[in-house]
């Protein structure tokens, strides 16, 4: 039985190990998406921080505020799902496909 839980605990730590390591590599792995067939762009990280941001000059139209704000709404979720579905399955590959919350 102690066997048994020494391995358990010998498991935990490699994993937690792991974790500690993804963590760090997707603070800094990045992401490219956009919205409005290339209309605005987005770079985000795996912490799902916005890194740069772009706007084609073409896009900006004075008298059209609210297709500008949607383009801009639907980039922003397009990027933060990407990065979310990144880190997910990363973790995935990690944990073995068990969902540990409070990881991401």
């Amino acid at each position: 039985m102690a066997k048994n839980m020494n391995n358990l605990l010998k498991q935990a730590q490699q994993m937690q190990t792991k974790l500690a390591a993804l963590q760090k590599e997707l603070e800094v792995r990045e992401l490219d998406t956009s919205a409005g067939g290339g209309m605005v762009k987005i770079k985000i990280n795996g912490k799902q921080e916005i890194i740069d941001f772009k706007l084609n000059p073409e896009c900006v139209d004075p008298s059209d505020v609210e297709m500008l704000e949607d383009l801009i709404k639907t980039a922003i979720n397009q990027a933060v799902k990407e990065s979310q579905d990144m880190v997910s399955n990363s973790m995935s590959k990690v944990t073995g496909g068990v969902n540990i919350p409070g990881l991401f």
